[in-house]
């Protein structure tokens, strides 16, 4: 069924409602995001539905993984997964004090 999430702003459903929806439409899969999910990616509803969230350790705040989905020609879903960079490597790509990328043309002709 449906219900008002705990700030009251939005609604959350259950399995049934994504099953009717994928009936109605005759689809096989919900595939959403906007939600973090720790691993990248989260099954829900018997594998009727997939968040995907691509953005690893979002905000600095969640340890998430971040995911990547593809879909073959037989309609196989596959996630490429990207772990959250540690503190250290983090410190070291934002702190080595190395300029951002030349614009076209420049440097080395």
């Amino acid at each position: 069924g449906w219900g008002e999430n705990d700030r009251g702003v939005s609604f959350t459903f259950g399995g049934d409602v994504v099953r009717q929806f994928l009936r109605r439409h005759d689809l096989d899969l919900v595939v959403r995001a906007h939600q973090v999910v720790e691993d990248g990616y989260e099954f829900f509803a018997g594998r009727e539905l997939v968040t995907v969230f691509s953005a690893p350790n979002y905000c600095g705040e969640f340890d998430n993984a971040g995911a990547m989905m593809t879909v073959d020609d037989t309609l196989m879903c596959s996630f490429q997964i990207l772990k959250p960079a540690s503190a250290a490597q983090q410190r070291s790509a934002f702190g080595s004090g190395r300029t951002g990328t030349p614009g076209r043309g420049a440097g080395g002709r």
